[in-house]
């Protein structure tokens, strides 16, 4: 719009002068040696406008004869940058679309074309991978290197190229090369924090996290739950050796993530052990408003060394008495009210759960007959009955199944990787059933020889396990061995040993189906 104005402007004032010009009438005399000339004054400025466009008209072709080489040049130069990236493009829609023999086309036309071009050297290497030319694809890579443009696209690729080959070493180099850029890039930094945090370097983790954090390559509310879970894992390594240093670094993880179980159950152990039972009481408390776990229970009701039995009851019924209807609250009650020999209040609490019981149901009313009537038989039965029941939630990352919570997944290092659910259904056969019945002959006073107050500490064998079981898990041949004797006096302690023979033998049982 403003064009248009000024255009109409300048018409309109050309007009002006025009007719000013044409309102005043005069005559231009020229002589020139025996020349004169004599015209209006009007033809006179037609006439110079004329020479002036004619001058301009001249200096431009002339310009343009003079430059025509480069010009050429130019053409050339950019007909041919377009067809490079052009098959750039093309290239790389052959690649997503798994198109092997247009993509090595591709990378070849534009290699000719746009040799200079850093995606040039991304379209060949990511070829290379798809043709699965691992060499030529890494000698592309490192290319990149050279360039400050592509070092960092350099760097992932070679370090995808180490993680798939399981070079571990320099995969971590790669990634630790890029952490230095100026400009780090989130995968470098959690690479490299899952590398040290598999290497156990709590303190090295936690400084390559604030630096991603400085740097804004990773999430903040992210970062924040990592820094807890990293905190929560530099205190477990100190808590025997320095626990005032671990109460410290767990109670900022506390507050950074307070729905994280470990850190709140280790926060109420040490502080609960330094006589802070108040505070302690408060952390566990909160955790458990955000997620029921046992280990919060187990943690709640030991909070105070030395009570009796009776007190960590009314503990735990504290602790639950918001969530009385929720499973956890039941085994909490029920394995504490056991422990008081409140026997008929577990064995309510646990009824509800039989219907379609899982393992850790059939365990706690295995050690009630055992504890309470001396019951076996029984015990052996609902024990039994455990090894074909449902799993109960445990800690799983990655398909790996631990009994305790891991900062970092084994298998593939990741950081508050482990969630607790239930695991896959592991089928357990007769070979696993005949493996209990004889760890139940060994250990039940019934089967002792005459004369004999102990059993014998030996190994247990499978009977007809399949060939080559015990080959693969050896651990299965022998899982007794060195086992400790029960006392020579048997007496209240007699029971609770075998229950805890029972769970170590349980244990051991869905691990190796596991």
């Amino acid at each position: 719009m403003i064009r248009i104005i000024i255009f109409i402007g300048v018409i309109a004032l050309v007009a002006l002068g025009a007719a000013w010009i044409v309102d005043r009438p005069g005559e231009i005399v020229l002589t020139w040696q025996n020349w004169r000339i004599s015209t209006s004054l009007t033809v006179a400025a037609t006439l110079f406008a004329a020479v002036i466009v004619a001058a301009i008209f001249l200096w431009t072709l002339m310009r343009l004869i003079m430059k025509s080489p480069d010009l050429i040049s130019l053409f050339f130069r950019e007909r041919r940058r377009t067809k490079g990236w052009r098959a750039i493009t093309q290239g790389m829609i052959a690649i997503g679309a798994g198109n092997l023999a247009q993509a090595r086309r591709s990378a070849s036309e534009a290699r000719k074309l746009v040799n200079h071009e850093p995606l040039t050297l991304l379209l060949a290497a990511q070829a290379a991978q798809l043709g699965g030319e691992i060499e030529k694809a890494e000698t592309e890579f490192r290319a990149m290197l050279s360039h400050a443009e592509t070092k960092l696209l350099g760097l992932h690729g070679l370090y995808v190229e180490a993680v798939r080959r399981n070079d571990a070493a320099s995969a971590r180099a790669y990634a630790q090369e890029a952490t230095q850029t100026e400009s780090m890039p989130a995968w470098a930094a959690e690479a490299l924090i899952e590398f040290q945090s598999r290497a156990g370097d709590w303190s090295g983790a936690l400084k390559t996290l604030e630096k991603a954090i400085d740097m804004r390559a990773t999430d903040k509310a992210v970062a924040k739950r990592h820094r807890a879970v990293l905190l929560t894992a530099q205190a477990l390594s100190i808590e025997e050796t320095d626990p005032t240093q671990a109460r410290k670094l767990v109670l900022e993880a506390a507050k950074l993530a307070p729905d994280l179980v470990p850190a709140a159950a280790l926060a109420g152990r040490l502080l609960g052990a330094a006589g802070s039972l108040r505070k302690a009481a408060v952390i566990v408390e909160k955790a458990w408003a955000a997620t029921w776990h046992p280990d919060l229970a187990e943690v709640y009701a030991h909070l105070q060394p030395g009570d009796s039995a009776e007190d960590r009851l009314k503990r735990v019924r504290k602790l639950v008495k918001k969530t009385k209807d929720n499973v956890e609250s039941k085994f909490a009650v029920a394995r504490a009210a056991m422990e008081a020999n409140h026997f008929d209040e577990a064995r309510a609490l646990l009824v509800p759960l039989l219907g379609d019981p899982t393992q850790r149901a059939c365990l706690l009313m295995a050690d009630i007959e055992a504890t309470e009537l001396g019951d076996h038989g029984k015990a052996r039965e609902w024990t039994l009955r455990a090894l074909r029941a449902k799993r109960d939630p445990t800690w799983v990352a990655d398909g790996y199944v631990s009994e305790r919570w891991l900062p970092a997944s084994p298998r593939t290092g990741r950081l508050d990787a482990f969630e607790w659910l239930v695991p896959p259904a592991a089928m357990m056969g007769s070979v696993l059933e005949q493996a209990a019945e004889q760890a139940f002959a060994v250990s039940s006073p019934a089967s002792m020889p005459i004369g004999e107050t102990k059993p014998r500490a030996k190994t247990v064998p499978i009977l007809d396990a399949p060939k080559g079981r015990a080959e693969k898990h050896p651990e299965i041949a022998a899982p007794f061995v060195a086992e400790p004797p029960l006392p020579d006096d048997p007496g209240p302690e007699s029971d609770e040993s075998l229950s805890r023979r029972r769970f170590r033998f349980f244990d051991w049982l869905a691990g190796s189906a596991a």
